[in-house]
């Protein structure tokens, strides 16, 4: 379905982008549209991760290396996605799921915010 949405989008042209429609009610520009639902989207990520990460939960990457999969990378974190292609996705996942082990935590600081403490 997403790789349908995408080849429909790349036929916009940027006319079509600045082009006004209806969100909730409001005129909005589409290109406003777009990046309000990647903005919101990218919220309930953050809140799912949350989530795991309170349930003992093993988070691999989503878009880069994160925190569970070796830290910063300025620090040679490694990305770790759960499955290598959508077509592995939908085959581990019909047999039950597959949970490659992930790096022991990082000894480095997981964030660039200096420590002040």
């Amino acid at each position: 379905a997403s790789a349908r949405r995408v080849a429909a989008v790349g036929e916009r042209d940027n006319d079509w982008f600045a082009g006004r429609t209806l969100f909730f009610g409001e005129p909005r520009s589409r290109a406003w549209v777009l990046m309000r639902r990647i903005s919101h989207t990218s919220h309930h990520r953050g809140q799912l991760t949350a989530y795991l990460r309170m349930l003992g939960r093993a988070l691999y990457s989503n878009y880069g290396p994160t925190a569970d999969t070796g830290g910063l990378p300025a620090q040679g974190a490694p990305v770790i996605y759960r499955y290598a292609t959508v077509e592995e996705l939908l085959a581990r996942e019909a047999g039950g799921g597959d949970w490659p082990p992930l790096p022991a935590p990082s000894a480095a600081a997981v964030t660039e915010r200096p420590d002040t403490t």
